[in-house]
């Protein structure tokens, strides 16, 4: 297993979870993360999609907004890296889910690397 690694990009520190590290399957998962980014001064987490419990997409399984909600209440931004069309082809709800949270500043969903850097390019 490879362990994560801490990169900065347009000076905002970032913890890049390594594809293959213990799953994202509900808060304890999430405290564990927000745990290794604190210890890192790192504000945003960027995990790869393959890490990412299939629960986690099922959104009344809660376990979405459980782990949505410690990043939220820890003030960590988390951005879920890699392709979700197939979980999105399967649920309305979840798609429409992903583009409301897209559009806020904490939770994200993105195709890769570079649309993370591009979220975090300063626009002043």
């Amino acid at each position: 297993m490879t362990s994560n690694s801490l990169v900065t990009l347009h000076d905002v520190r970032v913890l890049q979870c390594a594809p293959d590290g213990p799953p994202l399957d509900g808060e304890q998962a999430a405290l564990d993360l927000i745990g290794d980014a604190f210890g890192q001064e790192a504000t945003v987490v960027a995990v790869p999609v393959e890490r990412v419990a299939d629960e986690f997409f099922r959104l009344r399984s809660g376990v979405a907004g459980a782990v949505m909600q410690k990043f939220v209440n820890y003030r960590l931004r988390l951005a879920i890296i890699g392709d979700v069309s197939g979980h999105v082809s399967q649920s309305t709800a979840l798609r429409d889910f992903l583009r409301e949270t897209n559009q806020g500043g904490h939770i994200w969903f993105l195709p890769d690397e570079e649309e993370l850097a591009a979220k975090l390019r300063p626009t002043g």
